[in-house]
């Protein structure tokens, strides 16, 4: 298959109910239309007279990937407990599986995916799909979000890349691996509010190159970092500027670890507040501050973290 045409799907599923028909339909349609797959679904092809035994051959022979839709009828009719009369469709497309997987267990896996609605459960998937040790695809919305387990087996694109390897430092017991990281110029900030910059502050006569200032109107500025508990402890200081044009403002800061806010520590012109936190098992950081009663006139605030570090 060329890198620039869409993956071959075909959907093989039992008339269990008009319901459960119409929902496969729907299934399909956005699979086709929405996402761009190559669909091949019955009720697009009752058009003309056919001999349906070879058209479902053909697309199971030669469509990149097999979705099976989940249902009680399907599990009976491709486990043999249907009379020979009853889904003959479903019936020939679940034993061909069969012969599929007999052929290349291991291909087999990869290639036929079992799907399950919201209305259905794992227990409608045939034993056959083994579905309790392989992946199945719930299925809970027609919507990007909702197949994307299902467009991760099919393209072969993991959500989550394996990252490369770093260097093996030999395995050394108690070898010092810390690492000292600027939040301010360090880290990619996952959100930020609109008014805050990195830039030197001056923080009681002390230079802090790596700062993360405020010198607008915002009723809460802040900065939101990813961690991915790859981190121990934060310092910083916080303070209102040197240079404030008014000398008489209090600043409030507050970190947030995972949603969980800390007290907020309260700091004055030449009173700022040194800060240490355990960050260890933290995926997110969240550094507000602000100055209360700041309006887009008046009392602008004039603060900064200065030197936030993670080690």
């Amino acid at each position: 298959m060329a890198d620039n045409e869409p993956p071959h799907v075909f959907v093989t599923y039992a008339h269990d109910s008009p319901e459960h028909k119409e929902r496969v339909r729907l299934f399909a349609e956005f699979l086709h239309a929405k996402i761009g797959l190559e669909v091949h679904l019955d009720q697009w092809d009752d058009d003309e007279r056919r001999d349906w035994s070879l058209w479902a051959s053909k697309h199971l022979d030669t469509a990149n990937f097999v979705v099976v839709i989940a249902s009680p009828e399907y599990k009976r009719r491709a486990e043999g407990r249907a009379a020979f009369d009853e889904g003959r469709g479903s019936q020939f497309e679940a034993a061909r599986i069969r012969d599929l997987l007999t052929y290349d267990l291991g291909e087999g896996i990869k290639r036929v995916l079992p799907v399950v609605f919201p209305q259905q459960s794992v227990e409608d998937i045939p034993n056959f799909l083994n579905p309790y040790s392989t992946t199945r695809y719930p299925v809970d919305a027609f919507t990007e979000d909702g197949v994307e387990d299902l467009l991760t087996a099919i393209t072969g694109r993991a959500r989550h890349q394996r990252p490369e390897r770093g260097q093996w430092r030999g395995g050394a017991v108690g070898e010092s691996t810390s690492r000292r990281t600027s939040v301010a110029t360090g880290l990619k900030w996952r959100t930020c509010s609109t008014q805050v910059r990195t830039e030197g502050a001056r923080i009681n006569d002390v230079h802090y190159r790596d700062s993360i200032v405020v010198r607008a109107a915002e009723r809460l500025a802040f900065v939101e970092v990813d961690l991915g508990m790859a981190y121990r402890r934060l310092t910083a200081t916080a303070g209102v500027l040197d240079d404030t044009l008014e000398p008489f403002q209090v600043g409030h800061f507050r970190v947030l670890l995972d949603g969980r806010p800390s007290p907020e520590v309260k700091v004055a012109l030449g009173k700022p507040a040194k800060i240490e936190v355990d960050v260890s098992g933290v995926l997110t950081l969240r550094l507000e501050f602000h100055r209360p009663g700041t309006t887009d006139t008046r009392w602008l605030p004039e603060l900064a973290w200065g030197d936030p570090v993670l080690e």
